[in-house]
């Protein structure tokens, strides 16, 4: 919207009340329908085909691959002697964009929920096929296949991919508020399950990072309407102060 260009983004009915309030705020015209992404995703095409619109994927994208590339970049900055990074798993666009950045130069771990093993299938049989889609994380992780371009992309550079539960990532939600206070969606807690429930155990001296990605979730309740109220005062104040994201 800063463009001044207008945008029609497409999500699913699965998708957290505090995303779809997020994207509203900034001015699109949200469109939410289907129960899931696959569905969402097929309502943007044939829309974009209808309208000519210009079409931007999720995760299945050349420029989308790129940008999310760039955390990988911002991360090696702030933390430039990783051993190991453990990266949660939906359409495969950020571990897809994080991996190669990184080109095998330390080791990536795919990390995706039990009840969405699309990148572990689409391992399994060389090829993205569908896969269940649903659990706690649907609303971000639980597309019904990963993206072909992603794919060339995790067989060469991602070592391995490990499964966790819904109750798995319910506690990692819990501990990065409890010990960090740090407030992530399901999907966003997903990678920190990995190495609570030992699914990922380092080496002694092994240095592993993190990648918590998505604050989308009502869990924490900081009296919304005040907050919503002062938003854009605190959103300049933040502009205009030192801070890194990690």
């Amino acid at each position: 919207m800063k463009l001044g260009k207008p945008a029609r983004i497409f999500v699913p009915s699965v998708c957290s009340p505090e995303k779809i309030e997020r994207i509203r705020s900034y001015g699109a015209d949200l469109v939410v329908t289907g129960e899931r992404y696959a569905d969402a995703l097929a309502a943007s095409e044939a829309w974009a085909a209808e309208s000519g619109a210009l079409r931007i994927h999720a995760y299945d994208q050349v420029e989308t691959l790129l940008g999310q590339g760039t955390v990988g970049l911002e991360l090696e900055e702030q933390a430039p002697n990783l051993d190991t990074l453990l990266v949660a798993v939906g359409g495969g666009g950020l571990i897809g964009g994080v991996a190669a950045w990184y080109s095998g130069r330390i080791k990536i771990i795919g990390v995706e929920p039990e009840a969405a093993p699309t990148l572990t299938r689409a391992l399994q049989a060389g090829r993205p096929v569908d896969s269940p889609a649903g659990g706690i994380a649907a609303d971000s992780l639980a597309p019904k296949r990963v993206g072909e371009l992603m794919l060339p992309i995790a067989q060469t550079h991602v070592q391995s991919v490990l499964l966790v539960s819904d109750r798995a990532i319910e506690h990692a939600q819990e501990a990065l508020w409890k010990v960090l206070r740090i407030v992530a969606e399901p999907g966003g807690a997903a990678a920190l399950a990995a190495l609570l429930t030992r699914g990922y155990q380092p080496k002694p001296g092994e240095r592993v990072g993190i990648l918590v990605c998505g604050a989308n979730t009502t869990a924490v309740n900081f009296g919304g309407w005040a907050i919503h109220q002062q938003s854009e005062p605190a959103a300049q104040i933040l502009n205009q102060t030192a801070t890194k994201p990690c």
